[in-house]
């Protein structure tokens, strides 16, 4: 899913996986959902799973940086039978978790080191679940882990 655009297990890998940019992981992200959005009805996108007209447009345009994880987690699982959304952002959740014991960060670490405007205490309820994340912050919170464990 989102994390593999560093590890290389995706198609849309195109970021460097030594030195992952929150830009360059936002651009896999958004060509993973762009992708998978254009080939789902709009219809299907607001009904089925129950995103604005608006997101759905944006999803299929690209304008997925404030769309919200669990979201665009639904649009790839809509394009593609065989992937659970809810499956999906539990493993997103998973490695950054895994990957901030790797990397030795708390989340008052990431939340200095990212642009978006989080504490960490926000940090930690974006990844635990109990807030939501949107694909910008993914990206940052991403770069800044793949970044420390290298």
């Amino acid at each position: 899913m989102f994390h593999e655009v560093v590890e290389g297990g995706s198609e849309f890998a195109a970021v460097d996986a030594d030195e992952p940019a929150a830009a360059d992981l936002l651009d896999a992200f958004e060509a993973m959902v762009t992708e998978a959005a254009a080939s789902v009805e709009v219809d299907r996108l607001v009904d089925e799973i129950g995103l604005t007209e608006a997101d759905a447009t944006a999803a299929r345009d690209g304008g997925v940086g404030g769309m919200a994880v669990e979201d665009a987690a639904a649009v790839l699982a809509a394009a593609d039978a065989a992937r659970n959304a809810d499956a999906m952002v539990a493993e997103v959740r998973d490695h950054l978790l895994m990957g901030m014991a790797t990397a030795v960060l708390d989340v008052d670490a990431i939340a200095a080191k990212i642009d978006a405007d989080l504490t960490g205490q926000e940090v930690q309820q974006a990844l635990e679940g109990r807030a939501p994340m949107t694909l910008g912050q993914l990206a940052e919170i991403l770069a800044v882990i793949e970044r420390r464990k290298r």
